[in-house]
């Protein structure tokens, strides 16, 4: 029996006929509906003509996650007085709950990406609700593209709503075509802010680490929270390990501690989702508790204003979730909770000036996640490059570059970014593309059971406990009855289904590392071979390292003692004191974080590897040749056989080819500096000369900055450059005569270097002054007698000099540009002040009358 008493009360309901009005006449419309309303519940029941009498249609509603997909198909279930399977269902990786009857079918982002690959004309289904989409979730946003060319091209009468829990829904209303945003309003309470910051500054968060002092505060403003307000607690924690660790002190606490994510057993989600029996509790949340989930009888939100965000560093190969400060908007959204049964309270972790300079609103995955999975995504779409997709934000560059990188490596696409057939069956696997790889070419080697056990541990990250070595949680998990365990055997049955480790896996041209590249030893730790892939006698230490190399092989690392390894990739990696790995030759690094100051990556986990796995899996990475370099001030030259970063091997060269130690040179050049060659003063005059006269006059007088000179040093340091084999032979290059190849020969301009910026002007005293050009003006430092009866002030290629006039003794007296004015106005102030001083110099009253010297009065007599 429908409860329609419960459908009546959901503050939505007020929109509906708007949004129906809208997609009618546009067949797209945003709908915006904050927590609480019923948009996830009640508005597919009424598109879908289950709670009225309109017809009845297929609706498919996407959400961000597998636990808030099962609770809103439960949820719809239980209003219409059903179980989920009957009309209304859910699909999400590794379970599905539908029966012929269900009209209304919740599936994860994902999973509706993965049907539209197969089927991109959704056939049978008449309407998509992308629910959360506020949450810019990569696949949501993909998902969104892939319907809007569908709709464009094959389905014009495919109805799409965008559901959003803000009003900020302008963006997508634009995406959509200028789509009718639909607003319903909520039943919100009032929610008082507490601020509520650790009493001693607390470390802030990098990569997942989360300083132990922050999470004992938040457990103790629980305990507060419990003792000063009534209702349940809902606490927000950026992640699994930091549930764990506050659950752990708040035993004892008089409520019942529970833990709210996406790796929660469903019993665990069924019973928050269920609401209090009656005992107090305490719900401790990832940030899947913001907006996707309601959690009944909460009255006090405690948040520790810290979330988790997918990074990437493209240069070093890594990529992991971030501990982040949560965004302002994800804070409303967080204190919404508290708010929506009854009036409530928040206690926010931090202090109340820190909030204004929090970010507004989550970064959008597109633009920091890694991309390999969106470029596959896209490539088997027939759109490599994601131009022609309709995004809020498109891709950055250089994540596109390098994901293509990756879908190259691993022979998913061909050289012109087109999916291969490879890629398709990768595609299809719902894993990351690296994680696809491993387990086709995985399979081939090693058998498809095997693969998939330790592809599904490294497809959801083992728990803490599990420890840092790869193949112990291997072992771990399969005799493990906690929740992580139980996933991962269902995980193990879904991947292990998709492949029959006969070698299907490969193909001709495929990753270096599948079976073309791992035949030769991939594997190999004593165990010996089966020969058919069945790994049967490989142990699990082989199984393991090989797979995950396969997965990762720019993080092959070789040790470098004392726990320090270094990755192919050619980044530090640590294992933590303790480690069984620490004693182990070769690693593969499947988990690894690095804050923005660490000289190294802190290794999470790992697994032993041997050189010939390392070398077959990476064997991509693997340069063999002569390397000449500057190397600590000198050219070093050796022949070396390496694994990207990791030298295996290495030799001195005797005569190594001339165009590298040329090149070494210039390296040396650009890193230590112009200095290296020979320099007098002559020649940084000439230098400052010709930087004046391209500052003043432009081409083609030559470009002499640092920048210009190391750019081309073709132009100007050869044949010396070609002829050196050492620094000291740079040491004996003449810069000057180097300099003046520069000079602008062809065109006859050369001859006027002197006329135009002379090295020397001669003054009236006769004396030939050095000009120097160092500065924005070309400065004349000359004695004052030295310049009596010069009205003007001297030129160079038409630049006033800037005269420094001096006294008898050489010291500074007065500065100008204009000698006429000076004569006019300053010299009567400088005779008076300096004739005292110098009673032997000529201090005429009238300087034009008298000829210029550089001697006494007394001298001047005499001659």
């Amino acid at each position: 029996m429908i409860r329609t008493e419960a459908l009546d009360r959901l503050p939505v309901r007020t929109a509906v006929p708007a949004l129906e009005r809208a997609l009618d006449d546009r067949g797209v419309a945003v709908l915006c509906a904050p927590p609480g309303t019923g948009k996830t519940t009640l508005v597919p029941l009424v598109l879908a003509g289950l709670t009225g009498d309109g017809p009845v249609r297929r609706v498919l509603v996407a959400e961000p996650r597998r636990i808030a997909a099962r609770a809103a198909a439960r949820r719809m279930a239980w209003l219409l007085g059903e179980r989920p399977g009957e009309r209304v269902g859910f699909t999400v990786r590794g379970e599905r709950v539908v029966g012929r009857e269900t009209v209304v079918e919740v599936v994860t982002t994902g999973v509706l990406l993965q049907r539209l690959q197969r089927d991109q004309e959704l056939a049978g289904v008449d309407v998509v609700i992308i629910d959360e989409c506020h949450e810019r979730h990569l696949d949501a946003d993909t998902v969104a593209a892939f319907l809007l060319d569908v709709r464009e091209a094959i389905r014009p009468d495919l109805r799409l709503v965008a559901a959003s829990a803000t009003t900020d829904a302008e963006g997508w209303a634009r995406l959509l075509g200028d789509a009718p945003v639909v607003e319903a309003e909520g039943v919100a309470y009032p929610v008082e802010v507490l601020w509520a910051p650790p009493a001693r500054p607390v470390k802030p968060p990098h990569g997942m680490r989360v300083d132990p002092a922050l999470l004992t505060h938040v457990a103790a403003t629980v305990r507060r929270a419990l003792a000063e307000r009534e209702g349940d607690v809902l606490c927000f924690l950026p992640g699994v390990g930091e549930i764990g660790r506050v659950a752990g002190q708040l035993a004892g606490a008089d409520a019942e501690v529970l833990q709210v994510h996406g790796r929660a057993p469903a019993a665990v989600q069924d019973a928050v989702l269920a609401g209090s029996s009656g005992v107090r509790r305490v719900v401790l949340a990832t940030s899947v508790a913001e907006s996707s989930l309601t959690v009944p009888g909460v009255r006090v939100v405690v948040d520790s204003g810290l979330a988790r965000e997918p990074r990437t560093n493209h240069a070093r190969g890594l990529s992991a979730l971030t501990t982040v400060r949560a965004s302002q908007a994800a804070g409303r959204q967080r204190a919404g909770r508290a708010g929506r049964e009854a009036p409530g309270a928040v206690y926010r972790c931090w202090d109340q000036a820190e909030d204004g300079r929090l970010a507004r609103f989550p970064a959008p995955e597109i633009k920091v996640a890694d991309l390999a999975a969106f470029a596959l995504q896209a490539a088997c779409w027939g759109d490599p490059d994601a131009s022609s997709l309709a995004l809020l934000d498109p891709p950055p560059a250089g994540a596109m570059g390098a994901a293509r990188e990756v879908l190259g490596a691993v022979g998913a696409v061909d050289g012109g970014g087109r999916v291969t057939e490879r890629g398709v069956r990768m595609s299809r696997l719902g894993l990351h593309p690296r994680l696809a790889r491993a387990l086709l070419d995985g399979a081939a080697e090693v058998g498809a059971r095997r693969a998939a056990e330790v592809v599904a541990l490294l497809s959801e990250e083992p728990p803490r406990e599990y420890g840092d070595d790869l193949a112990a949680a291997l072992r771990t998990a399969r005799r493990g009855q906690d929740g992580y365990a139980a996933r991962w055997k269902q995980e193990v049955r879904r991947l292990s289904g998709q492949v029959d480790g006969s070698g299907s896996g490969t193909a001709p041209g495929s990753a270096p590392g599948s079976r073309s590249g791992t035949g030769s030893g991939a594997g190999r730790s004593g165990e010996g071979r089966s020969g058919t892939g069945s790994g049967a006698v490989r142990s699990d230490d082989a199984v393991v390292g090989l797979v995950a190399a396969l997965a990762f092989p720019e993080r092959v690392a070789r040790a470098r003692g004392d726990g320090a390894f270094l990755m192919a990739s050619g980044t530090g990696a640590e294992l933590r004191e303790g480690s069984p790995l620490r004693r182990s030759p070769w690693l593969a690094v499947a988990v690894a974080d690095r804050s923005a100051h660490a000289a190294s990556a802190r290794v999470r986990l790992a697994a032993v590897l041997d050189e010939d796995t390392a070398l077959a899996a990476a064997g991509h990475l693997r340069v063999r040749g002569e390397e000449v370099r500057w190397v600590d001030g000198e050219v070093a030259a050796r022949s070396v056989d390496r694994l990207g970063a990791v030298e295996l091997a290495v030799r001195p060269l005797k005569q190594p080819d001339p165009d590298l130690v040329r090149g070494a040179l210039v390296e040396g050049l650009r890193r230590e500096g112009l200095g290296l060659l020979r320099w007098n003063r002559e020649t940084e005059q000439l230098r400052s000369r010709l930087a004046f006269l391209r500052r003043v006059l432009g081409a083609p007088w030559p470009d002499v900055s640092d920048g210009a000179l190391l750019a081309a040093p073709d132009a100007w340091l050869e044949p010396e450059l070609s002829r050196a084999r050492r620094r000291s032979d740079l040491g004996r290059i003449d810069a000057g005569q180097a300099l003046r190849r520069l000079l602008p020969w062809a065109t006859g301009d050369a001859a006027r270097l002197d006329e135009l910026a002379p090295e020397r002007i001669k003054v009236p005293s006769g004396s030939r002054i050095r000009v120097e050009y160092g500065g924005e003006q070309p400065v004349l430092a000359v004695k004052l007698q030295e310049l009596f009866g010069l009205a003007e002030t001297p030129r160079v290629a038409g630049v006033p000099v800037l005269v420094h006039l001096l006294s008898p003794a050489g010291r500074p007296a007065a500065v100008t540009a204009d000698l006429a004015s000076f004569w006019r106005e300053g010299y009567k102030a400088v005779r008076a002040e300096l004739r005292g001083r110098y009673p032997k110099h000529p201090w005429p009253e009238d300087p034009a009358t008298v000829p210029a010297t550089r001697y006494t009065t007394a001298r001047l007599k005499r001659s």
